[in-house]
């Protein structure tokens, strides 16, 4: 017979995790109560195009944008899976809402990768700082005193209208005229204008619009190198804050499946509530519960919602623990960047099989099955979740083969 003996440090430990997974609760709960505020404002956000200033307000009260900043600044610092489950509970309320709410939450993430000097200039001066951004290098840097002079346009800047920052991508160029580095510069959104440009047919209220920079001066604190930062690479001190150790690729693609798993949840609860009662048009079925077709359909969709939520949450899982005890190597990121989009694709494919199973009324301008299903199918479409490019860095690494198809992995 065996004994085991807790020792402070795994009682501590312990300590550590039931209080992490308390906070967790609470933010998920939260995240819950607002729900039927989303739901009643979705139509309304749609047709202005962003989501309406009190569920922006609601977010804020319910913590949602503070959710990975550093406690220093009065955030929760919590860590990839409290985003995920607060994104997927608010994606059950609406996709946009909760789109907004990831985009902002991480994006804060992302600018505490910066030298201390930046976090201070952006949450030591406003602890409700909210930074969204486009990591996509649009925008060019040349070399100036003191830091770099960048223009350009940024398209799909989600949250636009409720950012105090940008976080946004740029080629900076040596004094040969040469690309030197690719980097991502953060900018007051001052600085920046904004085009009216996101007239989408899915996630209509994120106002993902385009931002505008010409000679906007961004000085060497405020520049993240890309490929570096994918390496793990962070130009912030070191003060033993687990969750800014994470890696650059995994946690800017993996936030991104939370809100389409909500998504995905709220179409299934949809149609079960009305297979009940909703009749199989042309059948001698009264109710669409009582076909075997409608049955079928209904548990293959289930099925691929819990498969994108088991890959989902399973490297979540990896991400947060490597975010303690080292980064990812590439082998684990192109898999993660795989699962990322096989998620989404699954959502996706769940939600279409229950619009079939549902019938033609869920394309009614005022039911919200046919929002949900073009929300996800706009969602999924990401760059960063384009399914082929993740299989094939996935491929290439089961393969071997070193050629680099992407920087975000």
């Amino acid at each position: 017979m065996t004994s085991t003996t807790n020792t402070g440090t795994g009682l501590v430990h312990e300590a550590g995790v039931r209080a992490e997974e308390d906070v967790r609760a609470e933010l998920v709960a939260r995240a819950t109560a607002l729900r039927p505020l989303l739901r009643d404002q979705a139509a309304r956000g749609e047709s202005r195009r962003a989501v309406p200033e009190e569920v922006v307000d609601a977010l804020a009260g319910a913590g949602v944008f503070r959710l990975l900043t550093p406690k220093r600044y009065g955030g929760h610092e919590s860590d990839l899976r409290t985003l995920t489950e607060v994104s997927e509970t608010l994606g059950a309320g609406d996709g946009s809402a909760a789109w907004i709410g990831m985009i902002i939450s991480v994006t804060n993430w992302l600018a505490c990768l910066f030298p201390d000097k930046a976090q201070e200039e952006v949450f030591g001066a406003d602890p409700d700082a909210r930074v969204t951004g486009v990591a996509a290098p649009t925008g060019t840097g040349e070399r100036v005193p003191g830091g770099w002079r960048v223009s350009g346009r940024w398209s799909y800047n989600s949250g636009a209208p409720y950012a105090t920052w940008a976080a946004v991508g740029a080629l900076l160029k040596g004094e040969d005229g040469a690309v030197a580095d690719q980097a991502l510069v953060l900018m007051p959104a001052g600085d920046l204008t904004v085009e009216d440009t996101w007239h989408a047919v899915g996630m209509r209220a994120t106002a993902s619009n385009t931002l505008i920079g010409q000679d906007v001066f961004v000085p060497e604190h405020r520049v993240l190198s890309v490929p570096a930062a994918v390496e793990g690479a962070y130009p912030r001190s070191h003060r033993g804050e687990d969750l800014y150790g994470s890696a650059f690729g995994p946690m800017l693609l993996l936030c991104l499946v939370g809100p389409l798993l909500g998504l995905g949840k709220a179409a299934l609860d949809l149609v079960v509530e009305a297979v009940g009662t909703k009749p199989l048009s042309f059948t001698v079925h009264g109710r669409q519960a009582d076909s075997v077709g409608v049955q079928t359909q209904v548990a293959d969709a289930a099925l691929r919602l819990e498969t994108a939520r088991l890959h989902t949450y399973g490297a979540v899982a990896e991400v947060d623990r490597a975010a303690g005890s080292g980064s990812l190597d590439h082998a684990a990121r192109t898999h993660i960047r795989a699962r990322a989009g096989y998620a989404a694709q699954q959502v996706v494919e769940a939600i279409g099989i229950l619009l079939n199973a549902h019938g033609s009324s869920a394309f009614a301008d005022t039911h919200p099955l046919q929002r949900i299903w073009r929300d996800a199918n706009a969602a999924a479409r990401h760059a960063g979740l384009v399914p082929s490019v993740g299989l094939e860095v996935y491929g290439k690494s089961l393969l071997g083969i070193g050629d680099r198809v992407s920087l975000m992995v």
